[in-house]
């Protein structure tokens, strides 16, 4: 038995994202591409290249793991390069997207060797979360002024506008992207590709495939350019459990069960957000908060009901952990680093990665 806390993806239920993908750029005629940011284990890479179409990421490292684990189409995208880096960047990448004109100004000449974009702000978005809302007030992501990206449009082949946060609201997403082509539908017009971002829980249970093939279609053939989506929690989505060990128990005025494993090391989205994990079935006449085992008094994973009482030893499965978490884990408090492991198509497990007190040692100085 592996030893906890760690990381299972099953490849099998990462399939069936996998073929969702599939069967919408099939369908759509866009292309996919992985957004390392929110997902970057490349233990996986070899199944999900199979039916994505490349990589797009955030920053530099993140374009080299792209091009050099993925392969295929690496996007490259920054809030900001930085004199330094823009170099490597273009060496790993077959487009650049800049998040301003001004950085286009900076680094056009030293990226002329692959295609060019910049990011585009619509100034409206499905996020309810200031955190994470791109159309915030004040933003630095993207453009929204058409008339200062107008002089440029020589010097660019394309466009990134990434206005979704986990939307699996169609009808929203397609009042959004009505919204983007009348504010900048002149500028759509003068390039050839465009890439609508990610936040689109196209995966999910019920979504509408056929509406929302016939509405990226029909988007593409308006303004002639090839569409690309990044789904980065799309498609990872219910396809990876966080597998952790009962500690203690204790009552205090709740039945609590300590674990080992913590929210701000290991899922630190929860946190940052202040939402809870999901345990299933989540049923039972035991109510119980899972806790974990930093320093924090706020590491809580959540209140869950079970069919029978925890105690030291018990197993608890979180599930939905891909997104957002191996990408963020770190060393708070030296709580051991979940170990990565795959759960194949056959049943069978293998662990691929385990971090030690070394790992530990080297993160710092």
């Amino acid at each position: 038995m592996i030893q906890t806390p760690y990381y299972l993806i099953d490849k099998q239920k990462l399939l069936r994202n996998m073929e969702i993908i599939a069967r919408v750029r099939e369908q759509s005629g866009a292309k996919a591409l992985l957004a390392l940011k929110c997902f970057a284990t490349w233990s996986v890479f070899d199944l999900m290249r199979q039916y994505m179409d490349g990589t797009t990421s955030s920053s530099l490292y993140e374009v080299r793991l792209g091009r050099e684990k993925f392969g295929g189409e690496t996007h490259a995208y920054s809030v900001a390069w930085a004199d330094h880096e823009i170099d490597e960047a273009v060496s790993h990448a077959d487009k650049i997207i800049f998040n301003t004109v001004g950085q286009l100004e900076r680094f056009a000449d030293r990226a002329e060797g692959i295609a060019r974009g910049i990011r585009l702000n619509p100034g409206i978005s499905s996020s309810s979360f200031d955190l994470a809302d791109p159309a915030r007030p004040f933003s630095r992501l993207g453009e929204w002024n058409a008339a200062r990206v107008e002089p440029v449009l020589d010097r660019i082949s394309g466009f990134m506008i990434h206005n979704n946060c986990e939307n699996d609201d169609f009808e929203l997403f397609s009042r959004m992207l009505d919204v983007i082509e009348e504010r900048f539908g002149p500028l759509l017009s003068e390039v050839d590709w465009i890439s609508l971002g990610g936040g689109i829980h196209f995966t999910g249970e019920d979504y509408p495939l056929d509406a929302f093939c016939d509405r990226l279609k029909r988007f593409s053939d308006r303004f002639g350019v090839q569409v690309y989506l990044e789904p980065g929690e799309a498609a990872i989505t219910r396809s990876t459990t966080l597998e952790v060990t009962v500690l203690d128990t204790l009552f205090n005025g709740k039945h609590l069960a300590i674990v080992d494993s913590s929210i701000e090391a290991h899922m630190l989205d929860l946190l940052i957000y202040r939402e809870s994990a999901k345990v299933e079935p989540n049923a039972g006449e035991h109510e119980i908060m899972v806790c974990g085992k930093s320093c924090l008094a706020g590491d809580v994973f959540g209140t869950f009901r079970f069919p029978d009482a925890l105690k030291p030893g018990d197993r608890v499965s979180i599930e939905d952990a891909a997104g957002y978490t191996m990408v963020k884990k770190n060393w708070f408090n030296g709580v051991r680093m979940p170990s990565i492991a795959i759960r194949e198509p056959d049943g069978s497990v293998r662990t691929v990665r385990e971090f030690t007190y070394a790992d530990f040692e080297a993160s710092l100085s």
